[in-house]
């Protein structure tokens, strides 16, 4: 979602700061500017997962998530989240031509659903998804292959992934997705996502419907992102 078809602007950075410096992590240190650093490379890893690698044990990573989350759905509330420019037309579009749409997202379910209801997006897509809804967060290929399940898509050469991140490009390999797009309005360039993979690189996720093609070739499209 955020980064491809949602505008993070830098909320996940300012999100991670808040939560780092409960655990006495303060900007402009170099440990902050080390996790940091491995945040932005991570984008589109579960949450969890991430602060499981920067903190170590299970307690420390855990408080760490419980603190980004909650900075995150602040800054969620307080209307600092925007959709990217043609996001809703195209997921609305895809859906007219009788594809499933799944939104899917390496935040708690928490969080998915604080950027759903504050951008009205409930009832969107046809399905969404979070690392908890299928067992593991990218780059695994759980929540694509969830996504299959769910919406009883006949083959995984059927489905599309599209993503900002090059977790989102390697985790629609792993899943055999038939289409792995990049998109460049998140959080990794061109070079980045096809160095993991991506079969298209696309300049926004407002590309996807003319990618595709006439329906009836890719019926399944799953948006990812952080």
């Amino acid at each position: 979602m955020a980064g491809t078809t949602v505008a993070d602007d830098g909320l996940v950075e300012r999100a991670f700061s808040r939560a780092a410096a409960t655990l006495g992590v303060e900007p402009g240190g170099d440990a902050h500017a080390s996790m940091l650093a491995y945040v932005r490379a991570t984008m589109g890893e579960s949450k969890i997962t991430v602060f499981r690698s920067l903190f170590g044990d299970e307690q420390r990573a855990q408080r760490a998530n419980a603190e980004f989350e909650r900075a995150y759905g602040e800054l969620v509330a307080a209307g600092e989240v925007a959709p990217l420019p043609g996001a809703r037309e195209t997921i609305e579009r895809l859906r007219s031509e009788g594809r499933k749409v799944v939104l899917t997202t390496g935040f708690a379910r928490v969080t998915q659903d604080a950027i759903l209801a504050a951008l009205g997006w409930r009832d969107l897509a046809d399905l969404t998804l979070c690392p908890s809804d299928a067992g593991r967060g990218r780059p695994y290929p759980d929540m694509v292959l969830t996504a299959l399940l769910r919406t009883r898509t006949d083959s995984v050469r059927q489905i599309a992934v599209v993503g900002d991140t090059a977790y989102d490009m390697i985790c629609g390999r792993r899943a055999g997705a038939g289409v792995v797009a990049g998109v460049l309005t998140g959080a990794h360039d061109d070079a980045a996502l096809r160095a993991a993979g991506a079969t298209h690189v696309l300049g926004s996720v407002a590309e996807l419907p003319y990618t595709l093609g006439s329906p009836g070739g890719v019926p399944t499209a799953g948006s990812g992102g952080s």
